[in-house]
């Protein structure tokens, strides 16, 4: 199958289109997840936080070309569904998540408010990381958010490490109550990176309760994967370390939820990591200073037509399970949401410079 074929068909029963790219030839191997069973609480609740981290991008967006917010900001439209699909599937406040410089999102699905998230983003006191992280670097203990990192493949070896912590207890300590599993979010562009290779070598090692997440976009930043490693189908890495390894379209929220669920089933019952590939697109450039003119048009109109919100939007409607009514309902209810947390974050005090020191060592 090449890309300079007019269409082929996936497994969703749509065509590919020449110039789609190939993840989206990728697609056609993967089985569709139309016969998977959620109950109406679960799909509301899934489809309000996918819709939760989408409408919070566009604010910030709005912000930030108003002149409201600075620095560097890395949006997550297109993406929903890795964040909202792994992190709903865990234990809130008691499983653990590392994130990247793309992390706002993965940070509202974790439980972080809303409000603090987008006090971090204006510099703010109030912020979950006090100001001083910004866009890049949040981070909530009490939401077991160990952090945004600005350097690739920086949170996987934290991760790595909040994965041995919770099979020490459990093995060396004699805590039972201690089975917490970690996610680790990273980009495709991380995969030839040492940190990655390395922490995967130790997960394996010592079955460590860990979900490597690769939110593989296509593009890191500028450079397409295809062009950067030698194999693109990252989760075959896996295999070289003898853990399990699974690909997963990255824009369908059950399936993607239905991967972290076996994986997080695994981890549990002692069986070690999970190495999950999600094939998914950013609808935006890079970060909002990018002006995006390296993908081609009809990439991003095929992946736009894929639009994980939509998807599931269609998919509760077309089986009974919510109205369009209800949908509604969930939007206007977000967009009251960010509007708060917006006019929260402009109030909001700027940090104490008496304070520029504090949280740089352990206080409390």
């Amino acid at each position: 199958m090449t890309q300079e074929m007019a269409a082929e068909t996936t497994a969703m029963g749509s065509a590919i289109p020449s110039g789609a790219g190939s993840h989206a030839e990728r697609l056609s191997s993967l089985y569709p997840s139309g016969n998977l069973s959620i109950s109406r609480e679960e799909g509301l609740m899934l489809y309000r936080d996918m819709t939760l981290g989408r409408r919070f991008e566009d604010k910030c967006a709005e912000m930030y070309y108003r002149g409201k917010m600075f620095g560097f900001v890395h949006l997550y439209n297109g993406q929903e569904a890795v964040s909202t699909g792994v992190i709903k599937a865990m234990k809130a406040q008691h499983d653990w998540f590392c994130s990247t410089y793309r992390d706002h999102v993965h940070a509202l699905s974790a439980g972080v408010p809303a409000r603090e998230v987008m006090s971090e983003l204006f510099g703010k006191a109030t912020g979950c990381s006090k100001g001083r992280g910004g866009s890049m670097h949040l981070f909530s203990k009490e939401h077991h958010l160990l952090g945004g990192y600005a350097f690739i493949g920086e949170g996987i070896p934290v991760a790595l490490g909040a994965a041995f912590t919770s099979r020490y207890k459990r093995d060396a300590l004699g805590d039972t109550d201690s089975d917490s599993v970690t996610a680790a979010f990273f980009g495709d562009g991380t995969c030839n990176n040492g940190q990655f290779f390395e922490c995967l070598n130790m997960a394996a090692l010592w079955k460590l309760p860990i979900l490597f997440v690769v939110e593989n976009n296509r593009w890191a930043i500028g450079m397409d994967h295809d062009r950067a490693t030698s194999d693109p189908q990252i989760w075959r890495k896996a295999a070289s370390f003898g853990m399990a390894g699974e690909e997963v379209d990255g824009m369908d929220v059950l399936a993607v939820r239905a991967a972290a669920q076996r994986a997080v089933e695994r981890a549990r019952a002692g069986e070690g990591p999970t190495l999950l590939e999600c094939l998914t697109y950013r609808f935006r450039g890079h970060s909002l200073a990018d002006p995006d003119e390296l993908r081609a048009e009809a990439e991003k109109q095929f992946w736009a037509q894929r639009d994980p919100i939509k998807q599931l939007a269609a998919h509760l409607t077309s089986q009974g399970l919510a109205s369009g009514d209800d949908l509604k309902a969930i939007e206007k209810e977000i967009d009251a949401e960010v509007s708060d947390c917006v006019s929260f974050a402009l109030d909001a005090p700027e940090p104490d410079p008496t304070e520029l020191t504090r949280y740089i060592w352990a206080e409390d």
